[in-house]
């Protein structure tokens, strides 16, 4: 299944491949482990990869670039810019000179001369986003990117860039616990011509077929902090995957791949980027576009998992710096 970037963008797979685990970002990896998985990707038919200049101060563009030198394959690739790397939480830079420097490195290390996407990932506030929209344009019409987006806006700004140029996608984090998209987002993005692109679509792990191993979540220093695994919240939302989990099991259907096949249904302009370490985890969800569900499954997963089921916010005051919020 494929489904295209923007209006006039180039056609990408379906599911695409979130690279932030292979900067270590949800326990330990190795580059073998990341080319294995790049190799799995390709494999299973993902021709889009995710990335950014944040996961591992480049590391992540590093690995994907050196795989694409070493197999002579190429995926289309999209790749953000725009947080101060070594600065405070929450520091952002969208100037032209500071993205031209971001871009320029990320083009570097992944070894091509032009990414299909370009994102800010963090708004800075002092700037306008009409102001950042011509920047982002500007490296659109030298040729450096085929289309921009943004990381994690409101609907209203999205429009406001809109004005300016079109955006060809927006990323935020959306989910069978993940709903606030739903509150506007989504529909902008229909409206507009803009791809959504769903980040942590399996609910940064959550959305597995066994349980989440006790003291996982405390061992990785983002999910200790973030309120929906600390307890007595984490218990809670196990309960409620676990119905979910006794479902998938008697369609024969892998929990994330599941989960997966739900956010594609939510429409045909959204492209969700799952993220893994492993080769072994991406195949579990892999074949996700191939459920099809009938109105009947959707109506139970909706009784299982309605709108606000979620135990906890989605991120701790502390992460959630440089979001914006919205409704």
């Amino acid at each position: 299944m494929m489904r295209r970037l923007g209006r006039n963008g180039p056609e990408v797979s379906a599911i695409a491949l979130g690279c932030m685990s292979f900067a270590g970002f949800y326990g330990k990896t190795t580059r073998e482990e990341s080319l294995a998985t790049l190799d799995a990707a390709r494999e299973a038919g993902i021709t889009f990869l995710d990335t950014a200049e944040l996961y591992g101060k480049g590391l992540s563009e590093q690995i994907i670039g050196d795989w694409m030198a070493d197999r002579g394959h190429r995926f289309q690739i999209a790749t953000k810019g725009g947080i101060v790397l070594g600065g405070a939480r929450g520091e952002n830079n969208n100037s032209e000179p500071h993205l031209r420097r971001a871009l320029e490195g990320s083009l570097t290390r992944l070894g091509v001369d032009r990414v299909a996407l370009y994102y800010v990932h963090r708004r800075d506030w002092s700037i306008p986003i009409e102001e950042v929209t011509e920047t982002l344009e500007g490296f659109r019409q030298e040729g450096l990117i085929g289309g921009f987006g943004y990381s994690e806006i409101a609907p209203n700004s999205l429009r406001r860039a809109a004005s300016v140029a079109p955006v060809m996608a927006v990323q935020n984090e959306y989910s069978l616990w993940t709903r606030q998209p739903d509150l506007g987002l989504i529909r902008a993005c229909k409206e507009l011509g803009t791809t959504f692109v769903p980040f942590s679509p399996l609910g940064r792990g959550i959305f597995s077929d066994t349980p989440m191993p006790n003291g996982r979540a405390e061992a990785l220093p983002f999910l200790h902090a973030n309120p929906r695994f600390v307890e007595p919240n984490l218990s809670a939302n196990q309960a409620v995957i676990q119905r979910f989990r006794e479902f998938c099991r008697a369609k024969n259907w892998s929990v994330p791949a599941a989960a997966l096949a739900w956010v594609l249904d939510q429409g045909d302009h959204l492209v969700p980027i799952p993220a893994t370490r492993t080769a072994t985890h991406l195949r579990e969800w892999a074949g996700a576009s191939e459920i099809e569900f009938t109105d009947q499954d959707r109506a139970e997963i909706d009784r299982i998992m309605p709108p606000g089921w979620a135990h906890g916010d989605r991120y701790s005051d502390a992460q959630i710096v440089g979001i914006e919020r919205y409704c």
